[in-house]
């Protein structure tokens, strides 16, 4: 019996040698690939349009008018991308239900950005059974770059490990005497950030942090773990939460007069979705990490990219809002999506998708900061892993740090 690396080298290759025929026109015809026709390539989303991370609900929207704006340019090799995004309230069983729905019904080609770490451990295992791509996970996870367990499955940003190791070593080098509050949500995700901040602070982790508190993605609220950890004397606030409560946690600090140094997980600083309800004025001063340019930056006014991008929005997106981050994240990972179904070959199979995703070069994505790419390989399937500091002064969020190469977990 082969053993799992054995098992997993014989799947690169025969990846690699399906892309080699679709090169040369000898690969199996479309219409023998799950959800490719001569006509479409049919691509399945699970975002939370409902519950305690809907506001993550809109980078499902602004994928589908990143589709239609790719469909109405002619798609790709002639085929339309019929996309079907469905609701999974943030519910790990939920999401997989709609993971099956996708897979076993509507007869998808890959799933894409699908949200969250738990909800994507719920199906890990199914979409590698069933070989089905499970493409550009929006979660920091370092587990969706696991090639030679999970030969199906690969991530899109930087990971958990690399943005909180960032911060740690920032508070080590400029704030070596911290006093540390920590808020983190109660699951996969919460619980890898949190480990991943405390070995970035290494032997100083227990003398540096005064406090952590948990939150359950069903409390109506967090304002007694932002009560508690103000209690606690924390200077410096690490707030690793989510959508509503990421609102909610800069909103309380403020109104109880806490104001400690606050560093925000990047999945939640977005200035239209996320400051904007807690209060501009109450975000002012907050430190995050950047990959993508941040379309309320001045600095991008005339830049390219971001006019193609206004445009795009402006066509098809007008409900969208333009200071929303994570429409540019959907934008970027709709474009990254569609270079890989290019390189997929004129012939795309599920091989073909998966060999393209990890054989990116330094491909350059509209709305990536200057200087990141996007670069994979067969063992490596972390696309982005360059970071930049930036800081909230109460409009946008300025650059803090020269760009931070953070590699590979």
């Amino acid at each position: 019996m082969m053993n799992r690396t054995d098992c997993a080298s014989c799947i690169r290759a025969t990846l690699a040698a399906t892309v080699l025929l679709a090169a040369t026109g000898a690969g199996p015809a479309a219409a023998e690939s799950q959800g490719i026709t001569e006509d479409t390539i049919k691509i399945g989303n699970i975002v939370p349009y409902s519950g305690s991370a809907s506001a993550y609900g809109n980078i499902g929207e602004a994928l589908k008018a990143c589709f239609a704006m790719f469909n109405e340019k002619g798609g790709v090799h002639g085929r339309k991308i019929d996309f079907i995004s469905l609701d999974d309230g943030y519910s790990p069983p939920k999401t997989v239900e709609q993971a099956r729905r996708l897979v076993e019904r509507d007869k998808v080609a890959a799933i894409v950005d699908v949200l969250g770490t738990p909800t994507n451990n719920a199906i890990h295992d199914y979409m590698n059974r069933k070989k089905i791509p499970q493409l550009f996970v929006i979660s920091g996870a370092a587990k969706w770059g696991q090639p030679e367990k999970y030969p199906w499955t690969m991530g899109w940003q930087p990971t958990n490990s690399a943005e909180a190791h960032v911060y740690a070593r920032y508070i080590l080098d400029t704030l070596p005497e911290a006093k540390i509050g920590i808020l983190y949500q109660n699951d996969d995700y919460g619980k890898e950030w949190l480990e991943e901040f405390r070995d970035g602070l290494g032997d100083r982790a227990d003398a540096l942090i005064l406090a952590e508190e948990p939150y359950e993605t069903s409390d109506p609220s967090v304002d007694s773990q932002i009560v508690k950890l103000a209690a606690s004397g924390a200077d410096v606030f690490v707030n690793i939460s989510l959508s509503k409560f990421a609102t909610q946690s800069i909103r309380k600090a403020n109104e109880i007069g806490w104001k400690p140094l606050q560093f925000l997980n990047s999945v939640s600083a977005s200035v239209g979705s996320i400051l904007e309800p807690a209060g501009l004025e109450r975000s002012t001063g907050i430190i995050t990490a950047q990959y993508l340019k941040d379309a309320t930056d001045p600095q991008f006014a005339d830049d390219a990219e971001r006019k193609e991008w206004e445009a795009w929005m402006d066509k098809y997106y007008p409900s969208g809002d333009k200071t929303n981050s994570f429409n540019v994240f959907a934008y970027a990972g709709c474009h990254t999506m569609m270079h890989v179904l290019q390189e997929a070959g004129e012939n795309p199979t599920q091989e073909s998708i998966m060999t393209a995703a990890g054989n990116m070069k330094d491909v350059a994505i509209p709305m990536l900061l200057p200087g990141v790419t996007i670069t994979t390989g067969p063992d490596d399937f972390y696309p982005i892993e360059t970071l930049q500091l930036v800081r909230f002064n109460g409009t946008f969020f300025e650059k803090y740090s020269d760009a931070i190469d953070v590699g590979k977990p």
